[in-house]
């Protein structure tokens, strides 16, 4: 859950670095999170081939998404042939991990509902249902057997099959859905449809009602699904609704002196000195304690040390020293990750540099272990902390285009030095 508090940045110096600076100011160095949280992480479409284009019985539609564990996949596609109706999972969505964490697999067909929209009145389904009835005013309701008028209906598994795949080596998921209904007492296409993945932030999912919510009145665009098979306005409610959501591991702050390159090297391999725990896992103590014994460094301070993420909304600071002609390095990590930290460039910036400087941050990526999708890859810390999937490749500043739903740098952290 997102801490409504600020959180108290507090001090960490190395002992044998206790220089006596006459020259040094008082800074203070901060850093915000100011990621405006969405519920979703990831977001797509599907439809038929043909035109319309429906998924007719016999057909099928895939689509592939990634997700770690405690995540869940949901979709909604409408009965063709009825006055508002939908097949999707109950809320949040279908598992896609069992109790151990091991990925689901195969056949979770009976994870699929109908839902009845509660917009228009229902008539007999089928080919010649007239969709011309009044308007109902309900809320959305599991169809169970028979609808509210005495219409029967067979189990959603029996009418819609899904099929789960996974790929170990990149936590994406494939779901494969199959039009069932042919030759059926509820024969219908389905149409386009729109599936979404949750948010996981502190643990848990952002929202469990990524797309519509039972017993409550249609939303979101789920209406003109439901009524009219036209994915349109749930897909454009969705994909406003997408983006990585991630915090901030504790910060540390290098003050130093000399043409040297304290935390990394760019374009050269993680250089062991603990950077591979701050970018895998967010845990900053090898490095300070590495560059509490680099010559050049003058002092090493950690804002929020308390190993508690800097979450969305919040913020840490502290006053640091700094004397002309020194130069002032951090490092902290994009937690939804799997080995990314933002930093300034390598040989950090002037002491003399204060104001906003959020425009000197990069995201870089520590080349160290193998990337997914950010916020939904299973080896990222905030799902399974100490999974590694390693990689041994250069620094390089991350290529943000990778990924639809990542934010720009500015949109997550602000990095401000005050006098």
């Amino acid at each position: 859950m997102l801490m409504g508090m600020a959180i108290t940045a507090a001090l960490f110096s190395s002992c044998s670095k206790d220089h006596d600076m006459p020259q040094a100011m008082p800074y203070t160095f901060k850093v915000e999170n100011v990621l405006n949280v969405k519920p979703l992480v990831e977001s797509g479409t599907f439809k038929g081939m043909g035109t319309p284009p429906v998924i007719l019985p016999g057909q099928s539609v895939s689509f592939s998404f990634s997700a770690g564990k405690g995540q869940a996949i949901s979709f909604a596609t409408m009965y063709g042939w009825s006055n508002d109706m939908f097949f999707a999972p109950a809320n949040p969505g279908i598992a896609l991990y069992d109790d151990k964490g091991d990925p689901v697999q195969g056949d979770v067909s009976a994870q699929v509902k109908l839902w009845d929209n509660g917009s228009k009145i229902n008539q007999q389904p089928g080919k010649d249902n007239p969709h011309n009835s009044a308007n109902e005013g309900g809320v959305i309701t599991e169809v169970n057997g028979k609808d509210a008028q005495g219409h029967s209906f067979l189990p959603a598994s029996q009418l819609v099959k899904a099929v789960l795949q996974y790929n170990a080596a990149s936590s994406v998921f494939t779901l494969t859905l199959t039009n069932t209904s042919g030759g059926t007492a509820n024969e219908t296409p389905i149409s386009p449809g729109v599936w979404a993945v949750s948010n996981f932030l502190g643990g848990a999912l952002v929202t469990k009602t990524p797309l519509f919510e039972a017993g409550k009145p249609t939303a979101n665009g789920v209406q003109p699904l439901a009524e009219m098979g036209d994915n349109s306005v749930l897909a454009a409610y969705a994909t406003a609704n997408t983006k990585v959501a991630t915090g901030l591991s504790p910060v540390v702050v290098v003050v130093y002196e000399g043409n040297i390159k304290p935390i990394f090297t760019a374009g050269q391999k993680d250089p062991g000195n603990g950077l591979a725990m701050i970018a895998q896992e967010g845990k900053q103590a090898d490095l300070v304690a590495a560059l509490g014994k680099m010559a050049g460094v003058k002092q090493v301070y950690v804002l929020n040390p308390s190993d508690k993420p800097i979450t969305p909304g919040n913020s840490a600071e502290m006053q640091i020293k700094a004397a002309a002609g020194d130069r002032i390095a951090f490092a902290t990590m994009f937690g939804n990750s799997n080995d990314w930290f933002y930093a300034f460039d390598d040989m950090g910036i002037a002491a003399g540099a204060s104001g906003d400087l959020t425009a000197k941050v990069k995201l870089w990526d520590d080349g160290t272990e193998v990337n997914e999708y950010p916020g939904a890859g299973n080896h990222e810390a905030a799902f399974n902390p100490g999974l590694k999937n390693a990689e041994d490749k250069a620094i390089g500043e991350l290529n943000g285009e990778a990924y639809y739903s990542l934010p720009a740098v500015k949109d997550v952290i602000r990095v401000t030095l005050t006098k």
